[in-house]
């Protein structure tokens, strides 16, 4: 579906909208946000209860980043396969069946009683995460209206952010008191939640009716759309790199009490909800910006959490930061790529939340070798720093063959601004 196809429909909803309508539109902001915060929460939360289930099923920490790695590799092939096959379907029923699908996948994680049934649980819940950004991203900017896609992205990625701060802590405290299993059955029971009020509140239109499948895979044929997709998959790996030790490295490395792990968890959350809404900004106001500050700033922290991360204080401050500092960057990947495939931008969407779980695989398993080389828990910054620096100097090397903003701005809507 092209989004210009709903730019006037838009327009008019948000521009004349009586009470009523504004109410409607907040209800489904809310449970698009919901939705995210679901995926966000079972993104993260294995991060945070892998100390109990690799003890409960014997692993070493490598062994059980797989869990981790698993999620990544289903929403690196969910993406494309359930966005395209799903193309014609109208955005709510696609949001619906992604929904469902999820809490299959968590249900399944729930009745894991071995790390190859966990693996496939949790390859299942990721099936649908791309997807589901992806339509979500296509419904937000639908209520938003034209010219706000960085804003509209950023409201669907505050639901995920939101679960940083809240799901994932919570699901390690109750993972920490009842039981890792118990963990995912809380998400399973909000993935329900979730599933209802998108069912309640999302609208049904002609507006966010599906499109041919070649119109979407016309996206595939930009190259912008592959470097981006590749900056995102390395470049943001870093935060992965460091948030999936948090709890090995608050318990073997400062010799904090576990409970420390959720306040950690929970800081990271904060940042990566500070960064969001300033990428967002950035991101409707300036092509690059977002992404070089971001990408930058987090190189600097990254440097400072190797050396000194043996602190509690230092490893809560740099936590913050490196939230903030990447989730600035994402939002302009995403307005970038909608700006260079506009005829395709539940596909990119897709294809964009696909490349940052490629980043959470690439961040576990680039951590975890250089954990498995006896380098240290807090070595696995350093493997964060390597991945984000190649990262920004690709994006910065092909900006030369990549289109000018002037292009960019060409291929935006009317009156919208990169």
């Amino acid at each position: 579906m092209h989004e210009k196809a709903f730019a006037p429909q838009c327009a008019a909803v948000t521009e004349h909208a009586q009470p009523h309508e504004r109410r409607g539109q907040t209800l489904t902001l809310l449970a698009l946000a919901m939705g995210s915060f679901c995926l966000g929460t079972s993104e993260f939360a294995p991060m945070g209860v892998m100390p109990l289930f690799s003890a409960e099923l014997h692993l070493s920490i490598p062994e059980a980043t797989n869990a981790i790695t698993a999620y990544a590799l289903g929403v690196l092939v969910g993406a494309p396969l359930v966005t395209l096959s799903a193309a014609r379907l109208n955005r709510k029923t696609l949001l619906l069946a992604l929904m469902a699908l999820f809490v299959l996948g968590n249900l399944m994680s729930v009745i894991a009683k071995d790390l190859p049934m966990l693996m496939l649980g949790r390859f299942v819940a990721g099936l649908p995460h791309g997807g589901y950004f992806g339509a979500s991203a296509v419904v937000a900017s639908y209520i938003v209206g034209p010219g706000k896609s960085g804003k509209a992205f950023a409201m669907v990625m505050g639901g995920q952010t939101v679960a940083t701060i809240i799901g994932s802590p919570l699901a390690t405290l109750l993972g920490q008191g009842l039981g890792w299993h118990e963990t995912f059955l809380a998400i399973t029971g909000l993935g329900v939640l979730a599933l209802l009020a998108l069912w309640s509140w999302t609208p049904r239109t002609d507006a966010l009716r599906g499109g041919p499948v070649m119109q979407e895979l016309s996206a595939l044929r930009r190259l912008e759309v592959w470097v981006l997709m590749v900056v995102a998959a390395i470049g943001v790996s870093s935060i992965f790199a460091v948030y999936t030790f948090v709890g090995p490295i608050v318990t073997d490395v400062i010799h904090a009490d576990p409970s420390m792990i959720a306040i950690c968890l929970a800081v990271f959350g904060v940042g990566l909800t500070v960064g969001n809404v300033l990428g967002g900004r950035l991101a409707d106001t300036h092509p690059t910006l977002g992404l070089v500050l971001g990408f930058g700033a987090t190189l600097v922290i990254l440097a400072v959490l190797a050396i000194g991360g043996g602190e509690l204080w230092i490893l809560m401050a740099c936590l913050f930061g490196v939230g903030a500092a990447m989730a600035t960057a994402v939002p302009t990947i995403q307005v970038r790529l909608t700006q260079a495939a506009p005829e395709a931008p539940t596909l990119v969407g897709a294809m964009n939340l696909a490349a940052l779980n490629v980043a959470n695989a690439v961040g576990a398993w680039a951590g975890g070798v250089t954990i498995g080389l006896g380098l240290g828990l807090l070595s696995s910054a350093w493997a964060g720093f390597a991945c984000t620096l190649i990262g920004l100097l690709i994006f910065v090397v092909t900006l030369r063959i990549a289109p000018r903003p002037a292009a960019l701005l060409a291929a935006a809507k009317p009156g919208e601004r990169a």
